[in-house]
Formats: structure tokens, C-alpha cells, sequence
């Protein structure tokens, strides 16, 4: 009798959990069983591990083999288990002989020649390793992620041979190193290029500092979607931490990150067609959505009163907890979805509400159902409504340059080093406990605010938001109080609730 326990890890979510790969030789027919919850691609690797190893020169063994995959209750899916199987097939059958097999875990998927091929989702299986403290070894086709990790033990390999030499002692496998990559700030469009629109730069370079949401609402061509495109580019550089868990999602996803720009924050700007499911995730087996592949950057929304409101809904968890947990029937799966809201609407179905010109024509009735798409709970729960009026032509025609996007992240940094430095956190995370210790206001300003919120019938999560809010450009001002001129700038900036004034 002949047994042998390799490590590899399954894919669940954003988590990487451990995989027993038991293989159990004995005497009988020859036979290949596999058993622990495995799926229909994991099954299908007995015959990619028979013809592997037979055409690695190794003898397949002629005996009744059982793999057992536990834990029995994990789900088991894809190809990348098929690494795994071969080498506890080699060491329970004694052609491979290692020391070293407890500290090492695998994952790769097998061609019949014993090539092993890429596999998806290899960022938060190195990252799970890493922190258990084992050597992985991985396909040399992924080997570009995993460079991304520092201070893991990581070979990649090109075929089987070459992991049973490195498991023999004969021939080592090349770690791989950690490349810090110099990231091109450039890809993103410059704010220098926004012509007049002072009033909604101003609100940008605030929703930057503090990871604020925003909602532009303007008449067709006045620069809405122009802006929602220049926010990445002056948000800060993810640090480390943030990129790994932003670029794992993108690995779950089949879309590995790219060894240039990966600590920037992605931009995410879905169709106003897409469904619920395609904005916070969903299927049989769950995959992350849209607010998932933002998660550290942007979620853009254009005409986000095409949306139908039902999507929108779906969203109003998310804002709140940062987290989206998706129940199926035979699956489970939470991902993270910390994203940085930002829509864009017209004033009415035509556009042209409040035009000079007369141009709108649209009915009372007709412009509520408009509005209507987006829910009272929903626009509570974003931080900034703000106003892009349409711009004169001599404002267009203006070829002095505004500031650019290097000198706004330079005062969007600074602030969020200071609020980084009081609370570890941006403002807009900020607890009900941190808002009472870091937004104090002195009691004109408090009576102030009490009759603002009494006139507006703004809600007590409004509240909280304006004392944020008001700390950020507190912030962006290097001043460690609030102060009327920030208290009365955060008001200004909850334009939906005072059109119903």
C-alpha cells in the first residue's frame, strides 16, 4: 500500500482555500477514482494525468487509484488541480522521491504532453501560499502575476519533468523575484484639458481626497462624462495591499494584470443596459461584478437614469458595507467592493431643463419619472450632487491650460496622508465614534447645520455624510478643524435635495 498527501488550493471567491490531494495506491483492477466534491473538469483529469505522465516517461501505475480531495465538502472546479494529481500519483507510486513535498503546494493544468498551461485566478492562491509560508510551484505562463508578489517562495514551470527534477534535488527551479514596475501615470486623461467647469473641478479634486461619491447633473456636451474620466488620474497610486486584492479580482476573472500601471486604480464604466447580475456579480458558480473590478477605483455611471431602476437598487449594500455576498443555490461567494461612485444625469428626459433658450419642453410629470428612476435611499447614499451648467463659447475657446492632473494629486495626496495618519482610513470610511472624535464643530456651526438638515429633511446617514464631507475640505485646506467656509462648501454640495426647496 502506497500513499502520498500533496497541497494545492481551490478557488472560492476572492479566497484561495487548502486542497489535500490524497492519493492512495493499492492492489486491485486498474482503476482511477476521484472523489471530494469535484466537478465535471476535475474529473476529466484522469485522463490528461494518465497521458501527462506516460509521455513524461514515467510509468503509470497499473494498480487501483484512489485521489481523495479534501476537505470533501470544499467545491472543486477547473484544471488547475491536474499538477497536483500527477505529482501524488509519481510519489505514491515511488518514481519521485522528495523530502520537500510537505512545504510545497501546486497548481497548473496539464496538456497530454505534460506541458502545463495557465490557469486563472493565480493571485489569490500566491497570495494564500505566501501566507501560509510554502514554496508554490506555478505555470510559467503566469509566472507575470506572480512576479507581482513580494517575499513569496514561487517557481514557475514550464512541464512536468521539470517539477520532478525539482522535487528530486537534480535540477532546481528558478525562483521567481518580485519586479517593482514604475507605474505610467499618463494612460489617464488630463484635467488640464477641461475647459471653465471650476465649480465640478473643485468637487472632483474633493471626492478624490476624501474617496468620495459623486453625481453630476448637467445638459448634454457640458464635460460630465469628460471629468468622470480625469478622476483616476489624480487619485493616489493604490499601495501594495490595495493592488494585490484589486488585481485578484481581475485574476478570478480570467483578466491577469499587466506588469505596467497595475497599482493604478481601475475605472470601471458599464453600459446603462447591464444587468444586476453583471454589476454586482452572479451565475451558478459566482463571479465578481463590475463593483468588484472597481474595487479601489472608480465605478463610473453614464445616464445613470437610463439605468433601470431595479439595477440600481442593488447598489445601495454595496456603498455601505464594501463587501457584496452572492447566495445561489449550490454556491456561495463573498467579494470585495469598495468602489468610488461616480454618475452622470441630465436634468430631465430631453436634457435641456433650465436652458435659457427654451429648449426644454418636457412635462412636470414627465421629468418626476425621470428623476424617479433613481431612489431617495439610493441619492442618500451619494455623497456629492453638484450642478455642470452648459459653458459660454468664449469659455471654449479659452486656450489657457487649468491645472493639471500631477498638481491636484499632489493637494489629494496630502490629504489623504492626513486622514491616513488621524483615523488609518479616508473620510468617507470614517465610524459613527471617529465622526464624533475628528468632525467636531463648535455650536454656531452646529446650530447651523441643525437648521440646514431641518430645511433640506436631509436623514441622519445625510448628516453624517456633510460632517465627512466637510472634513475632507478641512483637509484639503491643512487645517485640523472644521470651519464654517468647509461646513457651508459640504452643504452646498447636496444640490438634489435642495431642488425640492
Amino acid at each position: 500500500m502506497s500513499l502520498a498527501v500533496v497541497y494545492t488550493r481551490a478557488c472560492h471567491g476572492i479566497h484561495a482555500p487548502l486542497v489535500r490531494v490524497e492519493v492512495h495506491l493499492s492492489n486491485g483492477l486498474p482503476s482511477m477514482s476521484i472523489v471530494g466534491l469535484a466537478d465535471t473538469e476535475v474529473k476529466e483529469s484522469k485522463d490528461r494525468v494518465r497521458s501527462a505522465i506516460i509521455n513524461s516517461h514515467f510509468d503509470f501505475p497499473a494498480r487501483r487509484i484512489t485521489i481523495n480531495l479534501s476537505p470533501a465538502d470544499l467545491p472543486k472546479q477547473g484544471a488547475r488541480l491536474d499538477l497536483a494529481i500527477a505529482i501524488g500519483i509519481l510519489v505514491a507510486s515511488r518514481q519521485v522521491e522528495t523530502p520537500i513535498l510537505e512545504s510545497v503546494e501546486f497548481i497548473g493544468e496539464l496538456a497530454l504532453t505534460g506541458e502545463i498551461r495557465t490557469v486563472p485566478a493565480v493571485l489569490p492562491t500566491a497570495l494564500a501560499t505566501r501566507q501560509s509560508n510554502r514554496q508554490l510551484v506555478l505555470p510559467f505562463g503566469n509566472l507575470s502575476e506572480a512576479q507581482l508578489i513580494s517575499h513569496a517562495k514561487q517557481y514557475a514551470a514550464k512541464h512536468l519533468l521539470d517539477v520532478c527534477s525539482h522535487l528530486n534535488g537534480s535540477k532546481k527551479l528558478d525562483a521567481i523575484t518580485h519586479t517593482r514596475t514604475i507605474n505610467n501615470l499618463l494612460v489617464f486623461d488630463d484635467m488640464s484639458e477641461v475647459r471653465g467647469q471650476q465649480h465640478a473641478r473643485r468637487a472632483l479634486e474633493i471626492a478624490a481626497a476624501g474617496n468620495h461619491s459623486l453625481i453630476m447633473i448637467g445638459p448634454p456636451g457640458t464635460g460630465k462624462t469628460m471629468l468622470a474620466k480625469r478622476l483616476a488620474g489624480i487619485l493616489p497610486e493604490m499601495t501594495e495591499d490595495e493592488a494585490l486584492e484589486s488585481a485578484a479580482v481581475q485574476s478570478i476573472c480570467g483578466h491577469p494584470p499587466s506588469e505596467q500601471n497595475w497599482r493604478l486604480r481601475p475605472f470601471r464604466s458599464p453600459h446603462h443596459t447591464a444587468s444586476a447580475v453583471a454589476l454586482v456579480g452572479g451565475g451558478s458558480q459566482p463571479r465578481p461584478g463590475e463593483i468588484s473590478l472597481a474595487h479601489h477605483g472608480v465605478l463610473f455611471l453614464d445616464e445613470i437614469a437610463e439605468f433601470e431602476r431595479r439595477v440600481l437598487e442593488v447598489l445601495r449594500e454595496p456603498l455601505e458595507s464594501g463587501r457584496i455576498h452572492i447566495s445561489r443555490a449550490a454556491r456561495q461567494a463573498e467579494f470585495p467592493a469598495r468602489f468610488q461612485l461616480v454618475a452622470a444625469m441630465n436634468p430631465c428626459p430631453c436634457g435641456y431643463l433650465g436652458d435659457p433658450n427654451g429648449k426644454c419642453h418636457c412635462s412636470p410629470e414627465k421629468i418626476s419619472h425621470y428623476r424617479g428612476k433613481i431612489s431617495g435611499p439610493l441619492l442618500d447614499r451619494i455623497d456629492m450632487h453638484i450642478d455642470v451648467p452648459r459653458m459660454q463659447y468664449s469659455t471654449l475657446q479659452d486656450h489657457q491650460a487649468g491645472e493639471s492632473s500631477e498638481t491636484i494629486r499632489e493637494r489629494v495626496v496630502a490629504a489623504r496622508q492626513r486622514q491616513l495618519q488621524r483615523s488609518h482610513s479616508t473620510n468617507q470610511a470614517l465610524s459613527n465614534k471617529e465622526i464624533e472624535l475628528h468632525c467636531q464643530l463648535n455650536k454656531e456651526d452646529s446650530d447651523m447645520l441643525e437648521k440646514a438638515i431641518e430645511r433640506l429633511g436631509l436623514s441622519a446617514r445625510a448628516w453624517h455624510r456633510i460632517l465627512k464631507l466637510s472634513r475632507t475640505i478641512a483637509d484639503l485646506d491643512n487645517c485640523d478643524h472644521i470651519k464654517r467656509n468647509h461646513l457651508q462648501e459640504a452643504i452646498g454640495y447636496r444640490r438634489l435635495d435642495r431642488s425640492s426647496i
